[in-house]
């Protein structure tokens, strides 16, 4: 099972959409769909709180509409959880966390040439969870092993139950927060995030990647044990286009990169237009190629994607489903120029 690339088109998960029906629509009109992730619709539908089901510690606030920990909790319900290690629906996202997920578990997806899950990943859960000293779990020494563990096996009865619809399913793990260890401050270092990202790739099943939005150290990015890379090249082309070697040894071990190229906010959106976003992909493209990566591999193993989520537009949902639309027109151009 390999992820196909050839400049077809997927999305990040979160959609400010408060209409299930109308935000699954959107995500189905991807080459390869996903299933949306809606906090505005429910607070339920929120990554964060996705990924804390079950986790032992958790304390949600549907009402605050936040996520902290209790380390009282965490050893008072671990003895529970533990007890239902080999129980995969206990790790699934459950219908009162995702009322979407469950829609799209009952669409018929076999004729997709790949299809898509996704779940927060364990750093940026773990610098978004604050314990009662509203300290990060992350640099829990206690916690964070477990956390990895719980993470990687969510994962992989996700991508389990995905593969069932279509047998090239794969799953993003969504780190907006992995930029965050390269910084001096961050209190958990690109060292001991490489120790644990790789025990914890080594319990995940293929295939799999990190989406992330941000703009982390692409060196460290390209060189863990993904099948995929999805990012917001819109943003990062400067930056990302400075790692070629990297990024020639992620293409030639047949990973994907999913470059992220249509803007989602009202105003960067309103700046561009098709032939914009066209050589400025193509400008990414020409700096690779002339660092030594061959045109045809960069086809082969590329997909395209809006280039970040936006939930705060003024013109509410609109804006991405314009996003959403381009992509699609984007992805044809590039199709025929280069005879895919």
């Amino acid at each position: 099972m390999t992820i196909p690339g050839q400049f077809l088109t997927t999305a990040m998960a979160v959609m400010p959409h408060k209409d299930v029906d109308r935000a699954l629509e959107m995500a189905l009109t991807m080459d390869v769909p996903f299933w949306p992730q809606l906090p505005n619709y429910n607070y339920y539908e929120d990554m964060y709180v996705q990924a804390a089901e079950h986790f032992p510690g958790i304390l949600l606030d549907l009402d605050q509409r936040t996520v902290r920990f209790s380390m009282d909790k965490f050893i008072e319900e671990f003895e529970e959880t533990m007890a239902h290690e080999d129980d995969p629906a206990y790790f699934d996202v459950s219908q009162a966390y995702s009322a979407v997920y469950h829609r799209f578990l009952e669409k018929n997806l076999s004729d997709r040439q790949a299809i898509r899950g996704q779940l927060e990943g364990p750093v940026s859960f773990g610098f978004n969870i604050l314990d009662q000293d509203k300290r990060p779990i992350l640099f829990d020494d206690t916690v964070r092993p477990f956390m990895f563990e719980f993470m990687a096996k969510r994962i992989n009865v996700q991508l389990s139950r995905l593969k069932t619809l279509n047998p090239n399913a794969f799953m993003f793990i969504d780190e907006p927060g992995m930029q965050f260890i390269f910084s001096a401050m961050s209190g958990y270092d690109n060292m001991k995030a490489k120790t644990d990202l790789d025990e914890f790739f080594s319990q995940i099943d293929h295939p799999r990647g990190i989406h992330l939005c941000g703009n982390p150290d692409w060196e460290f990015m390209l060189n863990l044990d993904i099948d995929i890379l999805s990012m917001d090249i819109y943003t990062n082309k400067e930056i990302f286009s400075s790692s070629a070697s990297a990024i020639k040894r992620f293409l030639d071990r047949g990973s994907v990169i999913v470059w992220g190229i249509v803007p989602t906010g009202f105003e960067l959106f309103a700046k561009e237009n098709m032939n914009s976003l066209v050589k400025q992909l193509e400008d990414v493209f020409s700096l690779l190629v002339n660092k030594g990566i061959d045109m045809n591999l960069i086809i082969e193993k590329s997909m395209l994607s809006p280039a970040t989520c936006c939930l705060v537009n003024p013109d509410g949902e609109k804006t991405v489903e314009n996003a959403f639309l381009m992509i699609k027109a984007l992805s044809g151009i590039l199709k025929e120029k280069y005879h895919v």
